[in-house]
């Protein structure tokens, strides 16, 4: 198992730019193979302060293996997300992957 996390922070000067990241994501992604899990949300709000509440949407991926997250990376849906998705409305990315 593969574990693919990516926390995003959308374009403050894009009103629909959070809807348009988890509509594209959800249109894009989810259907990549290889996924063995797919979710994706806002922010969820928390009173501890350790939880980090600067970014607004996140996606957890779990794939069948590291091999099926970099088939992934290069997947043409994949590659159309970033394109037209990700890069007109994110203004920032952080990624977690580990297995």
């Amino acid at each position: 198992m593969f574990s693919h996390v990516v926390i995003f922070w959308t374009d403050p000067a894009k009103e629909k730019a959070v809807e348009t990241l988890m509509a594209g994501a959800e249109r894009y992604l989810k259907s990549i193979p290889g996924i063995i899990h797919f979710h994706l949300g806002r922010m969820a709000t928390s009173h501890r302060p350790v939880v980090d509440q600067t970014y607004q949407v996140a996606l957890n991926v779990v794939f069948t293996s590291k091999q099926a997250q970099d088939d992934y990376q290069v997947h043409p849906a994949h590659v159309a997300f970033v394109e037209t998705v990700f890069k007109p409305n994110c203004k920032k990315v952080v990624v977690y992957d580990f297995e």
